[in-house]
């Protein structure tokens, strides 16, 4: 089983660390029967929030469960996704 940790590479390596994190966390808090037990994580970049919405935009559309992280310290931006559920959506994304 596989989590997907899609996160903006538009934030400090230290930031993107910590918001991946928060995401994982989100998930699992959000999630509790989900088939993760820690198992492997894959972390996907995208250049922005612009981008980030795009790829829930298209994880919404293909009926694909997720949950983001907005982060307070940033003016409530998304600052990262995850999920575990497999998708093309995520094939097409770069390794961080």
């Amino acid at each position: 089983m596989k989590l997907y940790v899609v996160v903006r590479k538009d934030l400090s390596s230290s930031q993107q660390a910590v918001q991946a994190g928060h995401a994982v966390a989100e998930y699992l808090i959000n999630n509790k029967n989900s088939k993760w037990k820690n198992h492997t994580l894959i972390y996907l970049g995208v250049d922005d929030e612009s981008s980030l919405k795009e790829v829930i935009h298209k994880l919404n559309k293909t009926n694909v469960r997720y949950n983001k992280f907005i982060e307070p310290d940033i003016g409530d931006q998304i600052t990262a996704i995850a999920s575990d559920e497999s998708s093309s959506v995520f094939k097409r994304l770069k390794l961080l």
